[in-house]
């Protein structure tokens, strides 16, 4: 589709959005959201969209379960207005984890999520290194399912690379961290992480690989309480590795995560802007890197029409 492009964007990361349309080349979209006294949101497009390309962003951020109300309701008044498509860019998907069921009578909720948003009227949705690729069949839409991997590579094969290893904190994350591995030209490690309930404190039995007097770098796609790294950490100290570095694409920070990591023995923690990090959660150690360029190159290729798969490698 060629039509005019029109961004928008919810409350849940504005920093990200205005980053997206300054790459892009464009003025981010006029709505107002408003939140009434009952919690109803109501929301207003004031520019028309008629006949547009629109795309609207909107990344899984606190509050969730709000975001995704006020996610649903801007695709339907851009649809109720006429607008010509519409494409909703989640950078972090909600409710990603819920992704199969693994037990009796719980619901499937990324699938959920996924008929939400086309029932609300998005033509095709956008995202970035989803919990699991998978995900991406739940939907009977496009999807374009981006992926940070050359930008972290890039961030760590310019801080430089002597004497580290790839570290997997569990065994279902080995395929995407060889792919680092293999980018940065390093060996690999994979931690036997094991998990038996949803407390986000799992158990590092055994590790695959030398990691002694080595520079560790974790790589992993979401820190959310932060228990997962801060044992995968434990045990690395443990195995007398020299430095621990490791990096994130959605960094949730939920609960005292950033305290914890402040306080641990990680020298350095890299993430993208996916989710909105407040001051408050932000310490010495932690680097920001952004998705915006990406993401802008991704959707004005879209809107173009042409192909957006040299954007990113496979992981």
């Amino acid at each position: 589709m060629n039509g005019k492009l029109k961004i928008f964007s919810g409350n849940a990361n504005l920093p990200l959005a205005k980053a997206i349309c300054d790459y892009a080349g464009v003025e981010l979209g006029k709505c107002e959201i408003r939140k009434f006294s009952n919690e109803n949101i109501k929301v207003s497009i004031v520019d028309s969209v008629r006949g547009q390309d629109v795309f609207i962003i909107q990344p899984s951020c606190s509050p969730v379960n709000e975001g995704i109300i006020e996610l649903l309701i801007m695709i339907d008044a851009v649809k109720h207005a006429s607008a010509g498509r519409v494409t909703a860019v989640v950078p972090y998907f909600p409710y990603a984890r819920s992704d199969k069921k693994d037990e009796p009578r719980i619901s499937i909720t990324a699938r959920l999520m996924a008929d939400l948003l086309q029932t609300a009227g998005a033509d095709r949705v956008m995202t970035m290194n989803l919990h699991s690729p998978q995900i991406q069949g739940f939907f009977r839409v496009p999807v374009d399912h981006l992926l940070a991997g050359r930008l972290l590579c890039n961030y760590f094969e310019k801080a430089g690379t002597e004497n580290c290893v790839v570290i997997a904190p569990d065994a279902g994350s080995a395929k995407r961290a060889g792919h680092y591995a293999i980018k940065l030209g390093l060996p690999l490690a994979i931690l036997d992480k094991r998990r038996s309930d949803d407390t986000e404190n799992p158990v590092i039995h055994n590790v695959i690989g030398d990691v002694k007097g080595k520079r560790a770098i974790i790589f992993d796609d979401e820190i959310a309480s932060g228990g997962s790294i801060l044992e995968v950490i434990k045990a690395l100290e443990s195995l007398g590795v020299e430095e621990i570095q490791a990096c994130c694409v959605h960094a949730v920070l939920s609960g005292k995560a950033s305290e914890k990591l402040a306080n641990s023995k990680l020298s350095k923690l890299v993430v993208t802007d996916t989710v909105s990090i407040p001051e408050h959660k932000k310490f010495p150690n932690l680097e920001v890197i952004s998705v915006a360029e990406l993401f802008a190159k991704a959707i004005m290729y879209t809107n173009r029409g042409e192909s957006i798969s040299g954007l990113y490698d496979k992981f």
